[in-house]
């Protein structure tokens, strides 16, 4: 989208932007009240009135009630969204705030919330406001960290967070235009000094892009990369998925069971890719890790050693000569307790989809009381799977404490479990001890 230079052609290009969800009958805005998010209802609301059968479009803005200020954000979102005669839900995250990791557990809270409500409207799918400069900072941010070319590609158009579809039409878009779009409008965007403080990454590389836009590495640059490294990606991931069948298997408790030889007879590349998708999912809800640190795991299992150990936040742990176990790493992360809604889904721990189909309120924790023994007395059978996957794995209970599901056991009726893998989250083949 390099030709975008005004906000005419930013206007002209807005069929293209938005094709790719051109069939929905409805569609979500995530709209905080900055600029960026402002220009994304106001383009999206031009857009859908170009169709003959434009999607219903419905506006969510979240106080997270960290910040005083967001109850009046919220409410001039409300207000714009209604003078745009689009229907919009001003929702809030109440109860305790955890003391560290305070951004991450809003993320989830925000997507958790607004997915909830997606799913009582009929919504299917998200729009953010990310831009081509949100992308130029995640690249080098995740460069800086040492991510391969899974890390450099950047966000992607289209991906599932925290189990809510998300499209980012406005990837291509320079911040400037959203800005000047705005602008044209009359609006005054709300401001959050957060964005301006250096104690945060994201800041910091967004003040360092104005020096090395000077050396002519610009934010269109990254974003090239971005693209590239994405197509790469790609090419590789279709190499190594085929793979993952014939030497990964997950048990119901969230556990990988991998074939050393079968990984080692792999070109390396496409042995650390296939990898690094296991460690992803089976490490749960954590950053993603430098690939160097993939390496030295790939390394250090191909040395087939014969004692267990931790690393990239999952443990390791051989079985047999040629076969190890891949579980989380308990301790290190604790697993937030969750509570599911009556006919509520929730993503726990991003490696688990729960499904209450009851009309009452479920609650799930992390297993780490449970013994092996206390496991197989529930699930009413032996268990091979390393201790480590017992301990993290989600333990469902009724409001009395009635457990109804033990990772993918389920052991009454009205809760659906199930493992997700890959990218989009999709549910793995689960197999049984």
């Amino acid at each position: 989208m390099s030709r975008l230079r005004t906000a005419a052609d930013l206007r002209a290009a807005l069929p293209a932007l938005f094709q790719p969800i051109a069939g929905e009958r409805a569609i979500g805005l995530a709209v905080s009240g900055g600029a960026d998010s402002l220009a994304l209802m106001l383009l999206a609301r031009e857009w859908a009135a170009t169709l003959s059968q434009p999607p219903a479009i419905f506006v969510y803005s979240v106080d997270h009630g960290l910040r005083a200020e967001a109850v009046d954000e919220v409410a001039f979102v409300l207000r714009e969204a209604a003078r745009l005669g689009l229907t919009a839900r001003g929702l809030r995250w109440d109860g305790p705030k955890p003391t560290a990791g305070t951004q991450a557990a809003a993320r989830a809270a925000r997507y958790r919330l607004i997915g909830n409500a997606m799913r009582a409207d009929g919504v299917n799918v998200l729009l953010t406001a990310h831009h081509q400069d949100d992308q130029a900072e995640t690249v080098m941010m995740r460069l800086a960290h040492g991510s391969g070319l899974e890390g450099l590609r950047g966000m992607d158009a289209m991906s599932d967070v925290h189990g809510v579809r998300v499209f980012r039409p406005l990837l291509g878009v320079p911040r400037a235009l959203l800005g000047a779009v705005v602008s044209e409008a009359g609006l005054a965007p709300v401001s959050d000094l957060s964005n301006a403080d250096p104690h945060y990454e994201r800041v910091r590389w967004r003040q360092a892009m104005l020096l090395l836009a000077g050396l002519g590495l610009d934010a269109s640059r990254i974003a090239q990369l971005a693209r590239r490294a994405g197509d790469a990606d790609e090419a590789l991931s279709q190499l190594a998925e085929p793979r993952l069948a014939g030497l990964v298997s997950v048990d119901p408790f969230g556990a990988a069971r991998l074939s050393v030889s079968g990984l080692a007879a792999l070109p390396r590349a496409i042995g650390v890719k296939l990898l690094s998708r296991v460690v992803d999912r089976v490490g749960g809800d954590r950053r993603q890790h430098a690939l160097g640190v993939v390496e030295r795991l790939y390394e250090r299992l191909l040395a087939r050693e014969r004692t267990a150990f931790t690393m990239a936040g999952i443990t390791v742990r051989p079985r047999y000569y040629d076969i190890v176990w891949l579980a989380r790493e308990p301790g290190r992360a604790a697993i937030e307790p969750a509570q599911v809604r009556p006919f509520e889904i929730v993503i726990w721990d991003q490696r688990f989809r729960i499904a209450n189909r009851t009309g009452d309120p479920l609650r799930v924790h992390m297993a780490d009381d449970l013994t092996r023994r206390s496991a197989e007395k529930l699930v009413g059978h032996w268990i091979a799977t390393p201790a480590a996957a017992i301990r993290t794995a989600p333990l469902v209970l009724s409001a009395d404490g009635t457990p109804l599901a033990l990772g993918c056991h389920r052991l009454a009726e009205g809760v659906a479990i199930e493992f997700l893998w890959g990218r989009g989250n999709i549910a793995a083949n689960v197999t049984s001890n």
